[in-house]
């Protein structure tokens, strides 16, 4: 049948009301709300607190209720799940819900994290239960967690074309504005950098096979918008294809870089590639172009074991913080650093895919195996201790200022005094055509920051 939705708003607002059961009864296994003369609905009494041989709730034990076809379930959905980790800490315990010695031992849950709609349900009625609870002296805490976060949504990026009115025919983006049209969303599946692969379209939908197109430099250009990600808008990206393409450390890292943790981030597959380019790069840090194995045992650089060290210590603090998206930067700043170096020392890259493989946990594994050749999963490794004194700078590349002007610099040790530092400038041959042959006047020296040439 048709549905009332007045009754369906009586029904839920009654049910927040009055508490549950919710207050209907069937008719032909439609639900009819009770009436105002009905309510409040009592609970009978029943001999036995458990589920019918047949399987219903308790109350199907109830022949007044079953004769009146009441709804017979008196808790919501939610909750079980709302404190069903508290039974957890002490699950065997035929005494009580949880031991006092299990709280003081687990505590509250340390982190929640949900997205905004997962907050609204599930959180809510947890933090329900446990203030229940805990009024009850069932246990010893208000809130069930300490730490929330709430992760931002995924949002698709929507593409449109644009049918006049009355026609089958559509006219590209940048036309649209001389002609009145109807914007139409299109499965995102048909267009490459906005670009709508016009055969493709004719052949997508039946009532498309005739269409005409008016172009712009011989290309139909789409619109876009940012949305949620909906079958109705075609914006859906399937994992299961971006993993086939890509593979599933790429997918990963990318859903990563795309933005802070909390916020709502729009989806761009294109932008996929410079991930993708980053986990080719490290593998050529291991592998050449044959598939040859090129790590060596040397002793390795002082600038290498700096990046990597500054790398281990970023993804430290970035992991406390949640802040996945500055990891993923670092990770292609240090790779690309060792490319740079033509680094391909086995301890820097050890100790550098043991810190990526939270983030890339495929290709580090492989890495793992083939070119270090361990028996036991990269998961079980020791993460990588940090070590102050490879980052700390021993040298300062000075700008050389000139009555004001910046006109060169020169690489000194920080741990020249500004004496030492006067006397190299002074008979540095690099100045000589911005001192055109004159002495200068004053040298002052910014320990670590510039020297300043006064002619």
């Amino acid at each position: 049948g048709k549905i009332n939705y007045k009754m369906r708003d009586a029904i839920f607002s009654r049910q927040r009301y009055w508490g549950e059961p919710i207050p209907i009864r069937f008719e032909n296994e439609i639900p009819i709300p009770l009436s105002t003369s009905e309510l409040p609905l009592l609970l009978p009494e029943i001999d036995k607190y458990q589920p019918t041989e047949n399987g219903e709730p308790p109350l199907g034990r109830s022949k007044e209720f079953a004769e009146k076809n009441y709804e017979l379930n008196t808790m919501p959905g939610w909750a079980g799940s709302s404190w069903y980790f508290l039974r957890y800490m002490d699950a065997n315990n035929k005494e009580q819900l949880v031991s006092n010695e299990a709280q003081k031992y687990w505590n509250q849950v340390d982190l929640y994290i949900g997205g905004s709609e997962h907050a609204t349900g599930h959180l809510l009625y947890s933090r329900f239960w446990n203030l229940f609870l805990y009024d009850l002296n069932y246990i010893d805490h208000a809130e069930p967690f300490k730490k929330l976060i709430n992760q931002g949504m995924i949002q698709g990026r929507s593409s449109f074309v644009y049918r006049i009115n009355g026609q089958n025919k559509f006219v590209s983006y940048n036309l649209k504005k001389d002609y009145d049209v109807q914007a139409i969303h299109v499965d995102i599946s048909l267009v490459n950098h906005d670009i709508l692969d016009l055969e493709a379209f004719k052949n997508w939908r039946a009532d498309f096979n005739n269409a005409e197109f008016i172009l712009e430099d011989g290309k139909y250009h789409c619109g876009y918008e940012i949305e949620k990600m909906s079958k109705s808008k075609y914006n859906v990206v399937n994992p299961d294809d971006i993993v086939e393409k890509y593979g599933a450390d790429t997918l990963r890292m990318y859903e990563m870089f795309l933005g802070p943790l909390e916020q709502f981030k729009p989806w761009n597959t294109h932008g996929i590639d410079g991930v993708f380019r980053f986990i080719r790069k490290l593998w050529r840090l291991v592998y050449d172009e044959q598939g040859k194995l090129i790590l060596n045992n040397e002793e390795p650089s002082k600038e290498a074991l700096k990046i990597l060290h500054k790398t281990i210590k970023k993804i430290e603090d970035d992991i406390e913080k949640f802040s996945f998206n500055t990891s993923v930067s670092s990770f292609m700043i240090c790779v690309n650093t060792l490319q740079e170096l033509k680094c391909h020392n086995r301890q820097i890259i050890h100790d550098l895919v043991i810190t990526l493989s939270p983030f890339a946990p495929f290709i580090t594994e492989e890495i793992w195996h083939s070119a270090f050749g361990y028996n036991t999963s990269i998961s079980h490794a020791n993460f990588p201790v940090y070590n102050e004194s490879y980052i700390i700078e021993n040298e300062f590349e000075y700008p050389i200022s000139i009555n004001g002007k910046v006109r060169s610099k020169i690489k000194l040790p920080l741990e020249l005094s500004k004496e030492e530092i006067e006397k190299i400038i002074s008979n540095s041959d690099t100045l000589d055509k911005w001192l055109e042959g004159k002495t200068p006047k004053k040298i002052i020296v910014v320990h670590g920051k510039i020297v300043n040439l006064v002619l």
